[in-house]
């Protein structure tokens, strides 16, 4: 009894094909790092100690959002937001609300 040739894959296409290919997943990774690059420019006035608990979060038409670890890092981001719109304004982003959301895991 012959056996059958397993069927054939299509060729996968890599990630980075994938980002450049697609508008959709290209303004996503635009997103992304306009995101993180928010970050950077905030990174220098979260204390030390809380900078490990905090991700840049989305973007969208009202604003940014930083992810807390809990809600204590909640509580002290809230504490900090007028410091860190202001790192954002020093550092050329257009001013616009930074919202803080607990990460639930």
């Amino acid at each position: 009894m012959a056996t059958k040739p397993p069927p054939a894959t299509p060729d996968a296409v890599g990630i980075a094909s994938a980002l450049e290919g697609s508008e959709a997943l290209a303004r996503l990774r635009m997103a992304l790092k306009a995101s993180q690059a928010r970050y950077e420019a905030i990174r220098a006035v979260l204390p030390p100690e809380l900078a490990p608990h905090v991700r840049p979060g989305p973007i969208d038409a009202e604003g940014w959002s930083l992810l807390a670890a809990n809600a204590g890092i909640a509580a002290k981001l809230r504490h900090l937001k007028p410091i860190i719109e202001a790192a954002l304004s020093d550092a050329g982003w257009v001013p616009a609300s930074v919202r803080v959301k607990v990460i639930s895991r």
